[in-house]
């Protein structure tokens, strides 16, 4: 199962709330940390489950989690072989505090460029926006664009444990969008500057030129939000790969083969579908009932999915916790 995302920089992963994302990407983390590899792990689910999972405090910067040449290894001393030098750096982004950063540093950049006269309505219009749809979905994608760009410039990998479906979907959707948006933005502030620069010649028979500081910072901003949205749209086309988890049950199966049809029209390559909680056969007669009515959902998941790997873990004794309940998982990872 591993394998299935060895040539994506970039892994997301996501599906239906409750099925075990956080798990999953975890466990894929330090799978990836045992081969030697940098990973940034990254959590949008505004459940903050990362951090309990990891019995770490987390926030928005950067916090290590595990070193493969540190504590981490000598817990798991049987899986010591696979590699040595690996990390993982955790970040959980608030969508709150992102939205509050993002509009407070606005609201700034707003009063250094307007007279002070207008400061008052400047902020009455920002608290307007702060609730206005789309506010929410630009703020968060930025920052998970700037996620994309650490992890790529400073880590092996960076994985996001995302957001239930829905959620995560529509922000999928947004970054050629916005980019295009930001790009005609920039196109239109140049035809304003040229726009001056004419007038202002035909009045005073001088080449005249908008190159007022105000300017210069509005161009410099969107230039980079273009080259943030920029990349992690390129990123998305040529370095990232989608794990669907899921349960075997109705109600997620259906749920994933609608996520997989989505993530098809989006052109996101799927790595592999994850089942996740498989129920023994042979731990008692309740149990091995229930194995084979997954069995059958299993049958009709395969039988939708075409290529695309299908790996299966098993219901584990104890939900996971910390760094051992998470290598239980890589241990199974490495049977799927």
């Amino acid at each position: 199962m591993l394998s299935d995302t060895v040539d994506s920089r970039v892994v997301f992963v996501g599906g239906k709330g409750g099925v075990g994302k956080t798990s999953v990407s975890s466990a894929l983390a330090y799978g990836r940390m045992l081969e030697g590899k940098r990973v940034l792990l990254v959590s949008t689910d505004p459940a903050h489950n990362l951090g309990h999972l990891w019995d770490a405090k987390l926030g928005d910067g950067v916090t290590r989690l595990a070193q493969a040449d540190g504590d981490t290894t000598n817990r798991r001393q049987a899986n010591a072989d696979r590699g040595d030098g690996g990390l993982i750096d955790g970040v959980e982004i608030d969508p709150h505090d992102v939205v509050d950063q993002h509009f407070n540093a606005v609201y700034k950049q707003m009063l250094r460029m307007l007279p002070e006269r207008l400061h008052g309505p400047a902020k009455k219009h920002l608290d307007s926006a702060r609730k206005a749809p789309g506010s929410y979905e630009a703020a968060i994608l930025e920052r998970i664009a700037e996620n994309v760009q650490l992890g790529l410039a400073e880590y092996d990998v960076v994985i996001f444990d995302t957001a239930p479906t829905g959620h995560t979907l529509h922000l999928l959707t947004l970054p050629d969008q916005l980019f295009t948006w930001t790009e005609q933005l920039l196109k239109s502030r140049q035809r304003s500057t040229q726009y001056t620069g004419v007038l202002g010649s035909i009045v005073t028979g001088k080449n005249v030129e908008d190159t007022s500081d105000h300017d210069a910072q509005l161009r410099r901003t969107l230039i980079r939000r273009q080259e943030k949205l920029g990349a992690l749209r390129d990123a998305m086309e040529s370095d990232a790969g989608f794990i669907v988890v899921t349960l075997a049950e109705p109600m997620p199966v259906a749920e994933s083969l609608d996520l997989l049809d989505q993530l098809a029209d989006l052109k996101m390559r799927v790595a592999s579908v994850v089942v996740n909680r498989r129920s023994p056969v042979d731990a008692g007669p309740f149990l091995a009932h229930k194995h084979d009515l997954e069995e059958v959902q299993i049958k009709r998941l395969e039988g939708e999915v075409g290529r695309i790997p299908v790996h299966q873990l098993p219901l584990l004794q104890e939900p996971p916790q910390g760094v051992d309940g998470i290598a239980a998982i890589v241990d199974s990872m490495t049977e799927a």
